[in-house]
């Protein structure tokens, strides 16, 4: 591995469970597991080491089976942030990683310069955590609650510092708004801290986990893209991950 990459581990954390989407991380595109596609997409990356952390037996083999490295995770995981920092802990013990990328296991559409650009504010400033959003360019979005909305100031090209997460229309008045994009670049010591903490007021009460860290005083720092990747929840997003990998 070359040096630029040892200080970081991309983990991808993955289980069976899914209400909508029964065994979502094996569902079948173009002949590969969907976890699959994402760990492909992670390595193609090419900015460190790659690992599906999982509890799930059948998942670890097929992750392995298609040349991927699986860690086994306990099943008593209350979010996907405490998967991940369990995993980073079994893969280095030693702590010489000192960025942890978390790709959800569900965006196999995701492209590597995306998951490139989710690191960069890490290496340019401060903060404790960076992530992702896209401008919203239709108007439903903008009031669904199931788009969650980053209020941030700019502090770059192309970068702003978060204030809050939301499911509501915010912030009020003229000007863009910006759909997150649930990836997460953390420093080891930010997510070592993030995981020993409660869940927060507002991380309850908006149903999301990010929160928890503004509201302990963590910096998080988002990179805005130009599009928004799949996420399967559905079997309909499952067909439409299937018609855009087709031709990869």
């Amino acid at each position: 591995m070359a040096d630029g990459q040892e200080h970081t581990l991309v983990i991808i954390p993955a289980r069976m469970a899914s209400a909508r989407l029964p065994g979502k991380p094996l569902a079948d595109i173009g002949g590969q597991p969907m976890v699959v596609w994402v760990a492909r997409q992670a390595a193609a990356a090419a900015i460190g080491r790659v690992a599906i952390a999982t509890d799930s037996r059948q998942i670890a083999d097929a992750v392995e089976a298609a040349g991927f490295e699986a860690v086994m995770t306990r099943d008593d995981h209350q979010s996907g942030s405490d998967r991940v920092f369990e995993a980073a802990m079994k893969m280095d013990p030693e702590g010489r990683a000192d960025v942890i990328l978390n790709i959800q296991g569900d965006i196999p559409a995701i492209e590597p310069e995306a998951i490139r650009r989710a690191a960069l504010p890490l290496a340019s400033s401060n903060a404790d955590i960076a992530t992702l959003a896209v401008e919203i360019a239709d108007e439903a979005e903008k009031t669904n609650p199931s788009i969650v909305k980053v209020v941030g100031t700019p502090v770059g090209e192309g970068l702003l510092r978060a204030l809050y997460f939301t499911r509501a229309t915010a912030p009020y008045g003229d000007g863009p708004l910006f759909h997150h994009i649930g990836l997460y670049a953390w420093r080891r010591s930010a997510l070592q801290r993030f995981v020993s903490l409660p869940p927060s007021t507002l991380e309850k009460r908006e149903s999301l986990e990010q929160l928890r860290a503004l509201e302990d005083g963590m910096r998080i720092d988002v990179a805005i893209v130009d599009s928004v990747p799949l996420g399967v929840d559905t079997p309909a997003d499952l067909e439409r991950a299937r018609r855009i990998l087709a031709s990869r």
